[in-house]
Formats: C-alpha cells, structure tokens, sequence
C-alpha cells in the first residue's frame, strides 16, 4: 500500500469515529471517501451499527450496498448528522475545490444539509490559494456548453470539456457534462463562486465555501485534524 492509500484509510477511521448509532450520514463519492464508506460498513457488521445513509453518486450507492449500509433520500430525510466526503483542494479557511470524481452537485446538496461536514484528505491536497494548479470542475447542460464556455472564457478562465478514453464527453449520474476551468490561483473564491453560479446553463460549480467543519489531514508521519475557525 503506498503512503497516500495509507494516509487515506487512517483519516478515514478518523473521520467514520463522527457516526453515531441511528445517524444519518452523507456518503461522499471519489477514492478517499470510499475508505470511509468501507470503515462504515466494518462499524454495522462489528458493532451493529444502526444508520441511514444518502450517497451523492452511483458508485457511492454500489459501494454502500456492498457494504451492507442502508440507503434513504431527500424525500424523506430533512437534515443529515454528518457527512463524510474527500477533496481536491483545502485552503486554510477550509474552503475546498471538488468534483474531479464528477459528483459536485450531488456532494454540495447533501454536504450542504449536514449538521457536520468532515473532510477527509492527504496532505498534497492542502494549497494556500484555491485554484493554484487546480482547475474548477463545473457541471454543464450540453445543451449550453458552448454559451457557458464562452462565458467562462469572459471571466478569464480556461474552460475544458472533460471527455474519456474514447474521446466522448463524460457524462454525469444528471446526464450533463463536466468543464474543468482553469482560473489560476482564486483570490475572492467566494465571489467566482457565485459568478459561476449565476451563468445561465451551469448547474453546480466545485468551490465549496464555508462549508466544512473539519478536516482530516494525512501524511507519511501521522494524521492533523484541522476546524474551522
């Protein structure tokens, strides 16, 4: 197991220590998260854990009922206890960057509605500017793509469709595209955030702002838990 793996799996016994019996938790997408959703599953099947769980993607569903964990939804369920979820980018204020994994609206809705947010990372995802050697993922409708890039351009960024292998667009679990942009380091995330936002088209954009209330950091040496101020 290489360092990184290693770090991920010992943040995510951390960060699965926040569940409780009879929670409900997020259940974020993407490599490190899924640690967590594995460390949840060993929790249910050792302790007979009792707890919901919403996932924010397909795969995060697969997995999730592998585990042997329950699933709910939104129609039913008006808050979470906690949510568990990776990152692609953390700032000191805890701001972060999501959705290379391509599941940022669905992450964003169900972080959003959750009591705690706990953040589970290495420590190269750790950056003192949002941005910096880091593109925005946005999700697109294709039936906009070409309007948004065009305004996404305006606004100084440098948009991409993401597309696989075989040269196709990525399509996401709502049936839309991913743009990455390329803004460079952001100095007002905050205000990009909500400039993106407003673009006719976009659904979500990945700058979750003021959203996480700790973050678990690992390293070679050991793990840092990081709150927000």
């Amino acid at each position: 197991m290489s360092w990184r793996a290693d770090a991920k799996k010992r943040v995510a016994i951390e960060a699965v220590k926040h569940v409780q019996n009879g929670d409900v938790v997020g259940l974020g997408s993407g490599s490190t998260a899924a640690y967590a959703i594995r460390e949840i599953g060993k929790r249910i099947r050792c302790e007979n854990l009792k707890i919901e769980g919403i996932a924010t993607s397909s795969e995060a569903e697969r997995m999730a009922i592998e585990e042997g964990i329950k699933l709910t939804n939104l129609d039913v369920v008006e808050y979470l206890d906690v949510a568990i979820d990776g990152a692609d980018q953390v700032d000191p204020d805890l701001n972060l960057i999501k959705g290379l994994g391509a599941a940022l609206t669905r992450e964003k809705i169900v972080d959003d509605l959750s009591n705690v947010l706990v953040i589970i990372v290495d420590d190269t995802k750790l950056t003192n500017k949002l941005g910096t050697d880091m593109v925005v993922p946005v999700e697109v409708l294709p039936f906009a793509l070409s309007q948004v890039s065009k305004r996404l351009e305006e606004m100084g960024g440098t948009p991409l469709l993401r597309s696989l292998k075989d040269g196709k667009p990525l399509i996401t679990d709502n049936n839309n595209y991913i743009v990455d942009v390329d803004f460079g380091p952001i100095d007002d995330p905050r205000k990009l955030r909500e400039h993106v936002k407003l673009i006719p088209g976009v659904l979500e954009n990945g700058l979750f702002i003021d959203m996480a209330d700790l973050v678990y950091v690992g390293s070679k040496t050991g793990i840092k838990k990081i709150e927000r101020k």
